[in-house]
């Protein structure tokens, strides 16, 4: 399996160029392939981009984690779950991150079934609207008669109606506007939007664009129950590789603990490998994404069947599935941290 050159990776998936990531392409399926180091190569694809929520990768590596548990990671610029997951298929990464209520909702489309989440980064989903004050938003009510700018598609726009009826919002008062992800913080800033559909973590960039303090309505006050990211791999090289999984997972939880605890350290080693944002940034969306990641005494990085069927419940009740879903079908959860 090779890597993907810059040109290549955005003319296969009809993106914008993305910031070149360093490392080599991944390994054969069943993770065999290694390098004079005898280290075996995987593949590592972001979420989005590579941002400075996702420094945890960069930890691991230079900590050694990656190396003492036998892997040699090549870390990839991410183009969302459904893009990820093309990746994933094509077998061009070993792993990849996808929002895992996106990933519930791709698999029950029959979009994409391939795959098999093997532990979950946030335990709280990231999803938000968010609003620059002076906006007339302050709580989910004030969002009617307002112009939301949102990405169609996106798991925040999915996942609206279900926010909506909990948070006792007038859905039907909503003037939604599609504009690119990359353009909705100018979109706020310009007030040609009141609000728009985000994570929380995006707060630094918005309130960097807007210049003026964000009002952020989290999903996961009204939506406790869904995940945020997961790390994600085909089942038939999780069925290959069981042991290389945990110890990449151990590797990941490791990167992400340390993450939170030195925020400030994990925004400099950001900068140090990526220049999309200044370590400052990059701390600040370490340190807001913190309470996402430990939530209810859940160890990072774990995965439970019964949260995982309640995740899918509010799913199907919120009409973003029609079908029903096994966990066991679509959940590792033999594979995922325990502690």
């Amino acid at each position: 399996m090779t890597g993907w050159t810059r040109r290549e990776f955005g003319a296969a998936l009809g993106v914008m160029s993305l910031a070149a990531a360093s490392g080599c392409g991944g390994s054969d399926d069943d993770g065999s392939a290694s390098g004079s180091t005898g280290l075996k190569k995987v593949t590592y694809v972001t979420g989005l981009n590579v941002l400075g929520r996702e420094s945890y990768v960069y930890i691991a590596s230079e900590k050694g984690w990656f190396r003492e548990a036998g892997l040699e990671v090549a870390v990839r610029p991410g183009v969302g779950t459904e893009g990820n997951l093309k990746i994933l298929q094509s077998g061009q990464a070993e792993f990849v991150v996808v929002d895992i209520t996106a990933g519930i909702t791709e698999h029950a489309r029959g979009t994409f079934k391939d795959f098999t989440v093997v532990s979950a980064v946030q335990q709280a989903n990231l999803a938000c609207l968010m609003a620059l004050r002076g906006a007339g938003i302050t709580g989910p009510k004030d969002l009617a008669g307002k112009k939301i700018g949102y990405i169609p598609g996106g798991v925040v726009r999915v996942l609206f109606d279900a926010y909506a009826r909990k948070a006792g919002v007038d859905a039907g008062k909503i003037t939604w506007v599609n504009i690119p992800a990359a353009q909705l913080p100018q979109a706020l800033a310009a007030g040609t939007i009141d609000a728009a559909t985000q994570f929380v973590v995006g707060r630094p960039q918005v309130e960097n664009v807007g210049r003026k303090k964000a009002v952020v309505l989290p999903y996961s006050d009204y939506l406790p129950d869904l995940y945020g990211n997961g790390i994600a791999v085909t089942p038939r090289f999780a069925e290959r590789n069981p042991d290389l999984v945990r110890k990449f997972n151990e590797a990941l939880v490791k990167g992400i603990r340390y993450a939170i605890d030195h925020p400030d350290e994990a925004g400099r080693i950001y900068a140090k490998h990526q220049k999309l944002q200044p370590a400052v940034v990059a701390t600040a969306e370490v340190t807001l994404m913190k309470p996402y990641v430990q939530v209810d005494g859940a160890p990072i990085g774990a995965l439970d069947r019964d949260r995982a069927a309640r995740n899918i419940a509010t799913l199907r009740g919120a009409g973003a599935i029609a079908s029903e879903i096994d966990p066991d079908g679509l959940f590792s959860f033999d594979l995922a941290p325990k502690a």
